[in-house]
């Protein structure tokens, strides 16, 4: 289930835990958070200074030099008149560092998740461009000359794409395509607020999977906060004032095919990492796998729903903003990738799946405003109800975990 919002881009308002960020958190247990731990590393000196008269010599004219530099600048301690030690000094500013970096890797992920979906809301809807598949096409097109550049830089690590490996992956990718371009077409039709209610339908879908795939049993407060999330999505469509049947329908199946992604990829992921030549498959290997994969799908989708008709007739690929904000788009879903694992690895889990539906309020009230979405009281008393019912579920889950 956490999955989904790592490596779909576009799903970042879908579902707050997914297999492969589980993944992420148990390595990132395995290494200190932030970037670099000085308590690690203070703790190193002491193992150091006991093992080693040698290494216990170098650390006292460190520590020697250093008290003189302090005294010499005066760095004293005015309360009893002793020279502040510089491991504390360390430790202190070293906890202001990981703060200030935790706290800006989730603005990054909430800025970058938000705008992903209000830019692609912004295209479809504001532009009328009747071209998801292709966006969807484009988008990846930028995700996977990004991630390859990358790569070839020696920044990132990605996996050698093997037939073994793309045998394995297949099956996953053309659910991927599937949920991507469903999620395009009903977005075009339904306003943010209410895609993001409804996208909790999902989470249902998911944790019944669960049970019966995986033998998982939830606890009453997670099957109370379902329950709530499908009263609010009846609720906001029954009060909804733009009403689109259309776009109910590709949402629904979107709901289905997201779930469909989570548990396909939770068997999947296993197989994957057997036939990689590391043995394991990072969140780089995985957008690479699935957006290069979806390329060639997607090319043909564009014939089947007769997008080339279109594209070769609207006046909007004439328009230079137009690409600019098609681009943007593609720099926006990857940058969703980045930042999930960064602010994941700055936090942890139970942080991560909090801010993220905490994320939908902001998101949804955007939407509202922005593309001056007709309301009602009651309706937006359903989305207020959804929202808080997807807060409730995201605690739920994490009073659940052993």
């Amino acid at each position: 289930m956490w999955v989904c919002i790592i490596c779909c881009r576009s799903l970042s308002i879908d579902t707050p835990d997914s297999l492969y960020e589980r993944d992420l958190v148990e390595g990132a247990g395995k290494v200190s958070r932030g970037g670099g731990s000085f308590k690690n590393h203070d703790s190193s000196l002491v193992v150091e200074q006991r093992s080693s008269p040698l290494r216990r010599e170098a650390v006292n004219r460190y520590s020697y030099s250093f008290a003189m530099k302090t005294h010499e600048n005066g760095e004293i301690d005015l309360e009893d008149g002793k020279l502040e030690k510089p491991v504390d000094k360390l430790m202190r500013s070293n906890k202001v560092i990981v703060h200030n970096q935790a706290l800006l890797a989730g603005l990054a992920y909430c800025i970058s998740s938000c705008s992903m979906i209000l830019v692609n809301k912004f295209v479809l809807s504001s532009y009328n461009f009747n071209a998801g598949i292709s966006l969807m096409l484009y988008q990846n097109l930028i995700s996977v000359i990004i991630v390859t550049s990358l790569s070839l830089l020696g920044v990132i690590s990605t996996e050698p794409l093997t037939w073994r490996l793309i045998k394995v992956w297949l099956p996953v990718n053309v659910i991927f395509v599937g949920m991507l371009i469903t999620s395009m077409f009903s977005l075009k039709y339904i306003n943010v607020a209410m895609v993001t209610v409804l996208k909790n339908v999902t989470n249902v879908i998911t944790a019944v999977g669960e049970m019966y795939l995986f033998q998982k049993h939830h606890d009453n407060r997670v099957w109370v906060a379902l329950f709530l999330m499908i009263v609010s999505a009846i609720s906001g469509g029954l009060t909804d004032l733009s009403f689109h049947a259309v776009g109910y329908t590709w949402q629904i199946i979107n709901c289905f095919l997201t779930a469909s992604y989570s548990l396909t990829l939770r068997r999947v992921m296993d197989t994957a990492k057997q036939v990689t030549r590391s043995g394991n498959l990072n969140e780089f290997s995985m957008v690479m796998l699935n957006n290069t994969l979806s390329l060639p799908l997607g090319l043909v989708l564009i014939f089947v729903f007769n997008e080339v008709d279109y594209l070769t007739t609207t006046p909007l690929l004439r328009l230079p903003v137009f690409w600019l904000v098609m681009t943007l788009s593609g720099f926006l879903g990857l940058a969703i990738s980045f930042t999930s694992m960064w602010f994941l690895h700055q936090t942890g889990a139970t942080t991560y799946s909090l801010v993220g539906s905490l994320n939908k309020i902001p998101l949804s009230l955007a939407g509202i405003l922005l593309f001056k979405v007709p309301t009602s009281l009651e309706n937006s008393a359903s989305i207020l109800f959804g929202l808080l019912a997807g807060v409730f579920f995201a605690r739920a889950k994490m009073r659940e975990r052993p």
